[in-house]
């Protein structure tokens, strides 16, 4: 996301009361951003944006290593595989 777009799209996002990024269908495993100043907004049509404002922020999983997360603005996104033998494409599910 450019400067442009995030001044565009700032108006349409909403500050989330929490700073879970996803949340596993599955085994109901999360990713979230603890420590440092982390806020978490979605937009109308669903996208996330996670702003960590300063040092010491996380990336947390109850199944994976803790990530460092340096002071950014991201864009939180889903993964998605693709089954060829069905022809689709799903949400990787934790």
């Amino acid at each position: 996301m450019n400067l442009a777009e995030d001044r565009a799209n700032a108006k349409k996002l909403t500050q989330l009361p929490h700073t879970i990024l996803a949340e596993g269908e599955v085994t109901g495993h999360y990713h979230e951003a603890v420590g440092g100043a982390a806020v978490l907004y979605e937009g109308d049509g669903g996208q996330r944006v996670l702003d960590v404002l300063e040092e010491g922020a996380q990336l947390t999983h109850q199944e994976h290593k803790t990530v460092k997360l340096p002071v950014e603005r991201y864009d939180v996104s889903r993964v998605m595989e693709m089954d060829h033998a069905a022809e689709e494409a799903r949400r990787v599910a934790d």
